[in-house]
C-alpha cells in the first residue's frame, strides 16, 4: 500500500491502526499533550497497566508511538 493510500484510508476511517505508526519512542509529555492530560497522568497509566512503557537506561519512561496510538483509537 502506498503512502497516498495510507493516507486516504486514515481519512476515511479516522483512525490511525498500530501497524501504520512507525516505532517511535515518545515521551511522557509528549503523549500527555496528544491526550491533553498532565504528564503525571500519563505515569500513573503506566504504572497501573493502562499504558505499557519501557525505561531508557537513565530511568525515564518512553512509550511506543504503537501503543498510544491503539489506545487512541480506543478512547
Amino acid at each position: 500500500m502506498t503512502a497516498i493510500a495510507e493516507n486516504q484510508d486514515q481519512s476515511v476511517t479516522g483512525l490511525i491502526t498500530p501497524a501504520m505508526a512507525t516505532q517511535h519512542n515518545l515521551t511522557p509529555g509528549q503523549v500527555a499533550s496528544m491526550f491533553n492530560v498532565n504528564p503525571k497522568t500519563v505515569a500513573r497509566w503506566a504504572s497501573s497497566g493502562v499504558l505499557k512503557s519501557i525505561r531508557t537506561p537513565g530511568g525515564h519512561r518512553r512509550f511506543r508511538e504503537a501503543d498510544v496510538v491503539a489506545l487512541l483509537n480506543r478512547s
